[in-house]
């Protein structure tokens, strides 16, 4: 069935579509089911990390994700170019090496919620590393006040009607390199050739390489090797979550999306991601959802909207 899923998003890449519309509707529909499942991660991860250290969560949800991947297609990524093995390198040490551990940091420093609002300014770096370095995509002034509108409507789900503001700057800092850090990451994703690589053979040599750069710190947070922790069934349930849907399956489609919609257009939806938490909190938590926090959702969308809308994309012809 995973293989199934993975095809669906995966054929388009290597055999140009017959209509652009039906690409860039399969874009869409990727990018909403991403950040379905993403923002449904912070359940599975909080579960681990009573048993796990945020190093160890992320370290071996990547080597399980990698392996799924190389069972499901086991072929070898041939060298193409040094320039494509370079995206290949950056999009493992932003995408997953650093992005994680800024992130997993970040949060022993701040406030959860002030990590959450600063991730969320991801598509804002998205959008302007995109206007420097891809020369077919260009920004409106719109899509800037879908930004602001929707960063006002997660600040507001956020707080939930609780006014509570702590700054720290070392770790809003470090969230804000963490939002940096996935732009880059995107905008190495888009700039390799998808039509010469396969994506699972790429999204596996992206975290070949995003393992690899997580090796040094390893030891810096105490990463351990314990077989019994992993036999606990909420642990094994939730770790397989976390490695096959949230990062095997989820940076596939995600890379998809990238590619069928452009790095601005894709990025945007990452602010359904609190919108999905709230819920999730709602349904799981029996968290109260106040009538801020429904303000809050009505603003994320009509920011995404508008953004959606009105972000205008141009492709050059060669």
């Amino acid at each position: 069935m995973l293989q199934s899923c993975l095809n669906t998003f995966t054929l388009p890449l290597i055999k140009r579509p017959l209509m652009d519309t039906k690409k860039t509707t399969q874009g869409h529909l990727a990018a909403l089911f991403t950040t379905l499942i993403w923002g449904t991660t912070f359940i599975a991860t909080k579960v681990l990390l009573e048993s796990y250290s945020p190093i160890e969560i992320l370290f071996f949800r990547i080597l399980i994700a990698y392996f799924v991947l190389l069972i499901i297609h086991p072929h070898i990524l041939k060298f193409k170019s040094i320039k494509e093995e370079l995206r290949l390198i950056i999009a493992g040490l932003c995408g997953v090496t650093l992005y994680f551990i800024f992130q997993n940091i970040s949060l022993t420093y701040t406030l959860a919620s002030n990590v959450g609002i600063l991730l969320s300014v991801t598509p804002f770096f998205t959008g302007i590393f995109s206007y420097f370095f891809l020369k077919d995509e260009q920004l409106r002034p719109s899509f800037f006040i879908g930004f602001i509108i929707s960063i006002i409507g997660i600040i507001l789900i956020t707080y939930n009607g609780k006014i509570v503001l702590k700054l720290n700057p070392l770790g809003d800092l470090l969230a804000i390199l963490a939002a940096a850090t996935w732009g880059v990451y995107c905008i190495a994703i888009k700039k390799i050739n998808t039509e010469k690589v396969h994506p699972i053979q790429m999204t596996r040599r992206v975290f070949l390489y995003g393992l690899i750069f997580t090796l040094p710190f390893l030891n810096m947070f105490d990463f351990k090797i314990d077989p019994a922790r992993i036999m606990l069934m909420p642990n094994l349930v939730n770790m397989l979550f976390l490695a096959v849907g949230a990062s095997a399956l989820c940076y596939i489609t995600w890379n998809f999306a990238l590619n069928a919609l452009g790095v601005v257009k894709s990025s945007v939806y990452i602010y359904l991601i609190p919108i999905i938490s709230i819920a999730l909190s709602a349904m799981v938590l029996h968290e109260k959802i106040t009538w801020m926090a429904i303000l809050g959702v009505i603003l994320i969308l009509a920011g995404l909207y508008y953004s959606e809308r009105r972000v205008k994309i141009t492709t050059e012809v060669k």
